[in-house]
């Protein structure tokens, strides 16, 4: 069973920066492309960012050249360094293992003041 554990979400002032951790457990993590989701108060969840198990990356539109996706397969994690945070960056992080996803995270609340 694939356990999947987010951790380093908070507050933080717009254009100021975080970096979101996901261990995952319980699989052959360097085999599965990961993901990072999030959820806005009242929105649907949408993806943000997303890495293969070769590395390849893709991102949404509005956090291009803003936010990175990386991952450690010794450590079985994988990161999202988000910086120039804007309040619209704001919500639930998840992370997500598969494309399609198909194991979720409990999600990391990110809050980005004014």
């Amino acid at each position: 069973q694939v356990q999947l554990v987010e951790s380093g979400g908070g507050l933080v002032q717009a254009g100021g920066s975080l970096r979101l951790s996901c261990a995952a457990s319980g699989s052959i993590f360097r085999a599965n492309a990961m993901g990072w989701y999030r959820q806005a108060p009242g929105k649907q969840r949408e993806l943000v960012a997303t890495i293969t198990n070769g590395g390849f990356t893709s991102y949404a539109d509005s956090v291009k050249g803003r936010f990175t996706i990386s991952r450690d397969n010794a450590k079985n994690t994988v990161y999202l360094e988000m910086n120039s945070l804007k309040p619209e960056d704001t919500g639930v992080y998840y992370c997500a293992r598969g494309l399609p996803p198909n194991s979720w995270g409990q999600g990391t609340q990110v809050t980005v003041s004014s």
